[in-house]
């Protein structure tokens, strides 16, 4: 394809017509020419919105774009509704590849009810490799917003399934061929396959029913990046147990093949809440199937500490994702 817009033959072909999901809040969406999208909410709904970026990955990338920008939405409380997209492509890319990324944020999309309700396609030197951006809209009920800032001195920690799933995810699929060198391919297949517990719009909604404190999905830093920004959003302390945060064998397998840091690798998939009865939370998720630990506790101070047994140390501020040492 070209340098620029791409043709309006393409942007039907395989961008408009990959679009099947529809929502009734939805009352202008995407087609040629619109440049807004326009919904309509109940009078006691408020409208929440996120945007992000894929920039650490070519693979797998329209999946990736719609969960993560989901589950930030879902981390507020909110019920996500509509994405608008900005689809970068690099000169030389094929029409195959735009249908490609297209397939895959419809197939998410269909999974979470959500509508692709706009957006922008087009060629560019500006890149070296396809870059989607997602604008997602959703709704929440007039006083259920939940913020990472709603932490308090006395709540329990606790995060939902295990960290480090969407990095070990990416790193085997597109290092397949390093890892198949040392590790048997029913390992490498169960890490690749990580990608289908990325969505934490179950676990959302299970604990805001349960009244939670506060929700953080866990993205670029790991689980380490989203405590320091937990605690410093709502200028809390915090005593973290190292060894109860939950990480998957393959997990551990894949980061030490490359020398990387588990705590530090992005983690879409896990959610981490703070709550006040952090126990029964964990009940409830589980009754949704839902795997969730307890990991700490929240301090009053300033003070984030890490416990390995004996060993007692300081949470740093978040650095750059493991994921970029690899890919």
């Amino acid at each position: 394809m070209k340098t620029g817009k791409v043709p309006e033959s393409v942007l039907k072909r395989s961008v408009l017509r990959q679009i099947h999901t529809r929502r009734e809040e939805v009352l202008l969406g995407a087609g040629v020419g619109e440049d807004c999208a326009a919904l309509k909410l109940a009078e006691d709904e408020i409208f929440v919105i996120s945007t992000d970026p894929i920039t650490g990955t070519a693979t797998d990338i329209g999946n990736l774009a719609i969960h993560i920008t989901m589950n930030d939405l879902a981390s507020a409380g909110a019920e996500p509704v509509g994405v608008m997209l900005t689809i970068l492509l690099p000169e030389g890319a094929e029409e195959s590849d735009l249908k490609e990324i297209m397939r895959q944020i419809e197939t998410a999309c269909a999974q979470g009810k959500v509508q692709i309700i706009g957006g922008h396609t087009e060629v560019t030197r500006a890149v070296n490799q396809p870059l989607v951006n997602v604008c997602g809209v959703g709704k929440a009920k007039e006083g259920k917003l939940v913020s990472t800032a709603g932490a308090r001195p006395g709540d329990d920690i606790l995060v939902s399934k295990w960290i480090g799933l969407e990095g070990t995810s990416i790193i085997a699929k597109e290092k397949e061929k390093e890892l198949a060198g040392r590790y048997p391919m029913q390992l490498i297949k169960a890490a690749r396959e990580f990608d289908k517990y990325l969505s934490v719009l179950p676990e959302a909604a299970v604990a805001v029913r349960s009244n939670v404190s506060a929700m953080h999905d866990v993205t670029e830093g790991g689980i380490f990046g989203a405590l320091w920004e937990l605690a410093e959003s709502s200028g809390i302390g915090l005593e973290i147990d190292l060894k109860k945060i939950p990480v998957k064998q393959e997990t551990i397998e894949v980061c030490e093949f490359f020398g990387i840091n588990p705590y530090e690798l992005i983690s879409s998939g896990c959610m981490l809440m703070a709550a006040p009865d952090g126990n029964q939370l964990v009940r409830e998720l589980e009754k949704e199937g839902i795997h969730a630990v307890v990991i700490g506790k929240a301090m009053e101070g300033n003070d984030r500490v890490l416990l390995n047994e004996d060993e007692r140390r300081f949470l740093e501020p978040p650095k750059t994702d493991e994921l970029y040492k690899v890919v």
